[in-house]
């Protein structure tokens, strides 16, 4: 058997929620992590497919994957003799070391910074996955049961020490209610670390499935009969000191002022939103009234069917809840980067804030059972049922529209012109199994 190099490995999770980036001798990484690695302005216009939108940036400019040295990276480790990988995320910068304005983990950065200048909080967040364990398989089509976890618990138990050895901090993996779909959750964690941990859940995921010969697929949709896989973001707000500030019993739905002014920020761009949450094709089959997606931008108190909900805590008596409530943001899957989903929540948020919005109604029941008129006056909306609306809706909204630096902005557009123009002539089956292929 010849001998496998001890590798290393860079990486940006881009605008299409794909990790890319450039590997070399785990010998050379003391050197590298002050170098970084080469990187290129076009890549931003890569599409989910491989293929390269027509961009501004053509054979032009140089960049640098920068790893942060905050960031602990994560490890992938080999089952039954595979190697192991040591995984690094980065920063994508300028030549110099300045942030280049095509980052979204730059992105996020930056909101969060300003969310600490501005107002002394910071968001805590944990991302819950749901995905679908594909390949030969004995999992049956019996929602949260024994038998069906039992079934895959060789990979379950195998992808939870991975995770934990890669520092993601699993807290719970379960049968989920689709054909083969799980979900698993992590702690929370403040800040940048949250997007961090969401990266290295999905590829360890995707890693320890390969090496048992499966596929675990994030994509959000694989077959437009059945249902699909979101990336629920559970959010709360602290001070930068650690003080909880998302709870006040004496508010509606126990949630305290800034909060409140937060997800009526929230809740005022989502539709716009939605074009950096749920940014393929296929996430307008999932986001529709009646799948326990979020078809509204409406606030409820443990309703599945509300945009942002208030999520259920222990509340038996004599438990403290204030660093139990907390928030969950539904319009979201695995083809938006984390780091743009957790930088998008925070700049609506932080619009809230400024203009020091009202607490938005608590809506009870379906949405979509409310009238126009109801819904009107409620000032809810439906959320956009295609990707060109979305994108239109982004477009109209000039304060979202204005949130996203030049490069950004201008690679977005790039590859969601080609991956809409690659979709274009294929039926809904056709288009799951399309990104089923590469999520």
């Amino acid at each position: 058997m010849s001998q496998t190099a001890d590798l290393a490995i860079f990486l940006t999770n881009d605008l299409t929620g794909i990790s890319r980036g450039r590997a070399f001798p785990s010998a050379d990484l003391k050197d590298r992590m002050l170098a970084g690695v080469g990187w290129v302005p076009a890549n931003l216009a890569l599409t989910p497919f491989g293929l390269i939108g027509a961009n501004p940036f053509g054979p032009l400019g140089d960049l640098r994957l920068q790893p942060d040295p905050e960031a602990a990276g994560f490890h992938l480790s080999g089952v039954d003799g595979a190697p192991d990988l040591h995984a690094f995320l980065c920063d994508i910068v300028e030549t110099d070391g300045t942030p280049w304005g095509g980052c979204g983990r730059g992105f996020a950065k930056k909101a969060l910074a300003d969310l600490a200048r501005e107002f002394g909080l910071t968001v805590k967040a944990s991302f819950e996955h749901e995905f679908f364990l594909l390949g030969d398989n004995p999992i049956g089509d019996a929602a949260f049961t024994l038998q069906d976890f039992r079934s895959a618990q060789g990979f379950l138990g195998t992808l939870i020490a991975a995770l934990s050895k890669a520092s993601v901090y699993p807290e719970m993996i379960l049968r989920e209610y689709g054909p083969k779909q799980f979900e698993v959750t992590m702690k929370p964690a403040r800040g940048l670390i949250a997007a961090d941990r969401a990266v290295a859940l999905r590829e360890v995921t995707r890693d320890v499935a390969r090496q048992f010969r499966q596929q675990a697929c994030f994509a959000p949709i694989i077959d437009p009969t059945s249902v699909g896989s979101g990336v629920h973001v559970h959010f709360s707000l602290e001070t930068v000191e650690g003080k909880p500030v998302t709870h006040d019993p004496a508010q509606p739905g126990g949630i305290g002022a800034l909060a409140a002014s937060f997800v009526a920020g929230v809740l005022k761009h989502m539709p716009a939103l939605c074009a950096l949450t749920a940014p393929s094709v296929i996430s307008y089959l999932r986001l529709t009234p009646h799948r326990w997606s979020a078809g509204f931008n409406c606030f409820g108190y443990r309703n599945r069917e509300a945009g942002v909900r208030i999520c259920p805590v222990d509340d038996t008596p004599g438990n403290d809840i204030s660093r139990q409530v907390h928030l969950e943001f539904r319009a979201s899957d695995a083809t938006a980067s984390p780091y743009m989903v957790l930088g998008a929540l925070i700049r609506a948020g932080l619009e809230g804030l400024r203009a020091k919005m009202k607490a938005p109604p608590l809506v009870e029941g379906d949405p979509a059972d409310l009238t126009a008129d109801e819904l009107a006056k409620l000032d809810i909306r439906r959320l956009p049922d295609s990707l060109p609306t979305a994108l239109r809706e982004l477009e109209n909204d000039k304060v979202v529209a204005g949130w996203l630096p030049a490069p950004l902005r201008q690679g977005y557009h790039a590859l969601k012109t080609a991956e809409m123009a690659r979709t274009a002539d294929l039926d809904p089956a056709a288009q799951c199994a399309l990104y089923a292929r590469y999520y």
